[in-house]
């Protein structure tokens, strides 16, 4: 797979996350006005939708993370790592580009070694 156009910037608001639902559903998060990330939509924990949770974009040493709403496990949005239990396990984070107001992803460039979750 190659980056796959999945949202606009204008679909997504700042310090909000947005489903793609692709081969693996991924959460995307807009972390400022031109960047967007994407990780794995579902919690290693105990496999509930991140989508569902709540962004801090102060966390994770300015890059933001993403809190699972289901036990408040929270996500490092550039490294995929658990900052808080009850996860322990990391989740995938993708590649992902935004290109004149587009947002591209592509699941074939996992930017860390975490197991994709069986959701």
């Amino acid at each position: 797979m190659a980056y796959v156009k999945v949202a606009t910037l204008d679909e997504i608001q700042v310090g909000a996350t947005w489903l793609a639902e692709l081969a693996e559903p991924v959460c995307l998060v807009r972390t400022d006005p031109d960047t967007v990330k994407a990780v794995h939509d579902t919690c290693s924990h105990q496999q509930y939708s991140l989508c569902e949770g709540w962004v801090d974009l102060d966390s994770a040493g300015g890059g933001g993370a993403v809190e699972c709403a289901l036990h408040g496990s929270t996500f490092d949005l550039d490294t995929g790592r658990p900052d808080s239990l009850p996860a322990v396990r990391p989740i995938p984070v993708y590649a992902c580009k935004v290109d004149d107001g587009a947002v591209w992803v592509d699941l074939d460039q996992q930017l860390n070694d975490a197991p994709v979750p069986r959701h």
